[in-house]
Order: structure tokens, then sequence, then C-alpha cells
């Protein structure tokens, strides 16, 4: 197994773990009342942007196995909005009284990950990315005014 096969057989694994955890969240999510927790949007658009920032993220590194090494940057930026709004996500859910301050935070990221997927939109899944990182922004916007 050359090191290409094996960078795209990893990939495709991140993809299939991402996706059934997606589904697995998915229907754990619907068990619960949506309307119990005064963040519910944000939540709902953080966790938007996590999935959509997985599947991003497997795509670019399929990519850069083939050789195609334009999507490094975005791979990058995806990595980070997945760490950033997962956490954003747990502040929400939680309610966290440092909440605000974070999502002042996460918004960059959204926004830095937004312009850089932009770049490469022609590809579904980082035109996905680039449109759940504009509502996870507006999300926060809401919060922070």
């Amino acid at each position: 197994m050359n090191r290409r096969e094996m960078l795209m057989g990893t990939a495709a694994m991140a993809a299939t773990l991402t996706a059934g955890r997606a589904f697995a969240e998915g229907h754990e999510h619907m068990a619960h009342d949506h309307g119990s927790n005064p963040n519910q949007k944000l939540i709902e658009a953080a966790a938007d942007c996590v999935t959509k920032a997985q599947l991003c993220l497997s795509h670019c590194l399929v990519s850069l196995g083939k050789g195609e090494t334009d999507l490094a940057a975005c791979a990058n930026s995806a990595s980070q909005v997945e760490a950033a709004c997962a956490a954003l996500q747990k502040l929400a859910a939680l309610n966290s009284k440092r909440l605000a301050a974070y999502a002042k935070v996460a918004m960059d990221i959204c926004k830095d990950c937004e312009e850089e997927c932009k770049k490469t939109e022609k590809h579904p899944e980082c035109k996905a990315c680039m449109e759940a990182c504009a509502a996870c922004y507006k999300e926060c916007k809401k919060l922070v005014g």
C-alpha cells in the first residue's frame, strides 16, 4: 500500500465515521424538546457547522491524497471551525456564563472558514461548509450583538 492509498483510505474511514455519528446525533436530538434551551438555534447552527466542517475536511483530505494541494488551506480552516463550533455547541447547551465571550471568538473562526471555503466552493462539501459557517456566524451575532 502506498502513501496515497493510505491517505485516501483514512479519509474515507473518517467520512464514514463522521456520517454515522451525525446520523446517531440527529436521532438523539429528535427525542429532546427543542424549545427547552434559550440557545437552541445557536446549538443547532453550531452542530450543523461541525458536521459540514467534518465532511469538508474529509473531502479535502481525499483530494490532498490525490495530489490536489489547492485544498490545503480549506482543510486547515475546516479543522479549526470543527473544533471551535463543537465547543460553542457545548457551551450553548450548558447556557454558560462565558457563552457570549466565546461566541465572539467562534464568529471570527466561522468568518475565516467561510472566506476560505468561498475560494473552493465549486466543491459541494466546501460550499456546504461555507454556508453552515455563515449561518453559525449569524446566530453568534444575534447573541453578542
